[in-house]
């Protein structure tokens, strides 16, 4: 499974073929190599390939699960009062992996329809994009808030899509992406209440005993640990995340 993850992820870069499309076809005047307008430089084409490949994967994050996992999981961090614990790398490379776990099937969809026909040479690459967008399309729109995609759709003026195949990516992505910010900060709020519970307890017995010298988070910071461990709280984060999706 993580082996065709891998092996489809660069066909996935098809979602950027219109954008990459129009840039190689600028004409840049002293540039060019040829006198035609369509003639681009090599040394050109290369630079906005690049350009366009650094921005892709950043945006290929805002398609998947990788958003609310890792704004829960750094919620959980915080809410603990752990300061770099457990550190960021353990944090970004855990959210990773659970998103590929829960984007398996998706990119298994996206192998086997899209990516294996058009290296076969079966279909041609806009029918391969086109096919490689229906299950990012049905992923996304199943976790999109309607309240948040006709946002995008009147600032767009599209017409109201009939089906999910007629949703655009340029309106579906950013509904998708602040539907996921949403559903990240109410699993955080829960999360931060027991803490905070804890916290509020610590502060009025410290205050009652007259310790006002000593912070309270020093001393809250063991029986938030301990809560943390003893209720097996990495298994309920993980569990609530994969059921989420």
């Amino acid at each position: 499974m993580v082996k065709k993850v891998f092996i489809i992820l660069p066909f996935l870069f098809f979602i950027f073929h219109d954008v990459s499309y129009a840039a190689f076809n600028v004409s840049i005047p002293g540039v060019t190599e040829n006198s035609g307008p369509e003639g681009v430089a090599t040394s050109i084409k290369i630079m906005l390939l690049l350009t366009v490949l650094s921005v892709a994967p950043a945006i290929l994050l805002l398609m998947t699960s990788f958003t609310r996992i890792v704004i829960v999981l750094s919620f959980v961090r915080t809410s603990l009062g752990t300061q770099q614990m457990p550190p960021n790398q353990v944090i970004i490379g855990l959210s990773l992996f659970l998103t590929l776990f829960i984007m398996g099937p998706v990119f298994s969809d996206i192998h086997k329809q899209a990516y294996q026909p058009f290296m076969e040479g079966k279909i041609s690459q806009e029918q391969a994009f086109k096919t490689a967008s229906q299950p990012i399309k049905e992923f996304m729109a199943k976790h999109t808030r309607e309240k948040d995609l006709n946002l995008f759709l009147d600032y767009a003026k599209e017409k109201k899509p009939k089906q999910i195949d007629d949703i655009p990516l340029h309106v579906l992505v950013p509904a998708y992406s602040i539907s996921e910010l949403k559903t990240a900060f109410q699993m955080g709020f829960m999360i931060f209440l027991p803490f905070l519970i804890i916290d509020m307890i610590v502060s009025s017995i410290l205050m009652a005993m007259g310790m006002m010298m000593l912070p309270p988070v020093l001393i809250s910071l063991p029986f938030k640990i301990l809560l943390f461990i003893l209720v097996d709280g990495w298994h309920l984060i993980i569990k609530s995340l994969l059921t989420s999706f």
